[in-house]
């Protein structure tokens, strides 16, 4: 049961057995579990390196089990701490990824580049993307970026999504946080769940992109204006980098039902990235565009973040992030 703290099914059945039995012997808790001593023993020795059993003061030798109350908070917490460092991989894989793009694209002219076909224009990319969904015969993977939608961009899609899961693809959209507030956005992402489609969120995503069947991928050549034109990878590497992006990326984002977590720290992802890109030296325009919300929802996050670390500046705000473990010391 508890597994998804980080505790075997032997470590678990053996800290409850010497929760019934604190005064217990390795023997008589190996009885008791049903296992061998020396299985027991490396139980006790998991349980002691996650802090769940510690030697006792009053009987040398013996070890005794913290208490629930107490454990579980061990665990949380180390479990936290661990998902705070994947999302940290997470967001160093989708940047380093995002710069492999750029730098790909803007390396020589598409002409001279296999498996890269360059789109011009919002009209060429809408041809492009109806070939594609006629041919795609598994699975749609896409990162839509720009916040809540707009209804003309929501309504072109929505004929081309309803073709694709009529006929079973699997489609898997990664929104970012703040589409959760614009009441069009979310009933467009529930329209697409209830026809079979999968929606999650995340804080901010690298780009937008689209990938049909993990052999084609559709990207804009500029984040800025993604209806100036786009390019059509092919190649087998960049497919594979771009679909791993995708899967780090879907395996922390949350279902769109699902309420916005916390860091131990008491966090939103949205507040954590904005912590991270105001260190950076990111402006507010800037972050904004990141988190797909307007200028000044940018400031009003900024501005709740120094009024609850205490902070009368930026400056001093990013100081007070290090101090409360809110940032790293070096970023």
């Amino acid at each position: 049961m508890l597994t998804t703290l980080g505790l075997n099914a032997v470590a678990e059945a053996v800290y409850r057995a010497m929760l019934m039995h604190p005064r217990a012997g390795v023997a008589e808790l190996a009885a008791a579990v049903g296992e061998h001593e020396s299985t027991l023993r490396n139980a006790l020795d998991t349980l002691s390196e996650l802090s769940l059993v510690r030697p006792s003061a009053d009987d040398t030798g013996r070890l005794r089990p913290v208490s629930p109350e107490i454990g579980m908070e061990i665990l949380m917490a180390r479990q936290q701490a661990e998902l705070a460092a994947q999302q940290q991989r997470v967001e160093a894989s989708r940047a380093a990824a995002a710069q492999l793009i750029s730098e790909y694209t803007d390396l020589r002219p598409a002409a001279e580049r296999p498996g890269v076909e360059q789109l011009v224009g919002l009209d060429e990319i809408r041809d492009r993307l109806a070939t594609l969904t006629r041919e795609v015969t598994d699975e749609v993977m896409a990162f839509a970026p720009d916040g809540p939608q707009t209804a003309a961009n929501m309504a072109a899609s929505r004929p081309l999504n309803e073709q694709l899961l009529g006929r079973g693809i699997r489609m898997r959209t990664v929104y970012l946080d703040s589409v959760r507030t614009n009441r069009p956005t979310v009933e467009h992402a529930n329209w697409l769940t209830e026809h079979g489609g999968q929606v999650r969120t995340v804080p901010s995503l690298p780009t937008r992109m689209i990938i049909t069947d993990r052999s084609t991928a559709l990207i804009p050549v500029s984040s800025d204006n993604t209806a100036a034109g786009a390019v059509v990878l092919t190649g087998q590497g960049m497919l594979t980098a771009l679909c791993a992006l995708f899967e780090t990326t879907w395996s922390t984002a949350q279902p769109l039902g699902d309420d916005i977590p916390v860091d131990r720290h008491g966090l939103t992802g949205q507040q954590a990235t904005v912590i991270r890109l105001l260190a950076e030296g990111h402006t507010d325009e800037t972050i904004a565009k990141r988190l797909g919300v307007s200028h000044r929802t940018a400031r009003r996050i900024a501005s709740e973040l120094m009024e609850r670390a205490g902070a009368r500046s930026r400056f001093e705000l990013g100081a007070r992030c290090v101090q409360n473990g809110w940032l790293p010391a070096r970023v």
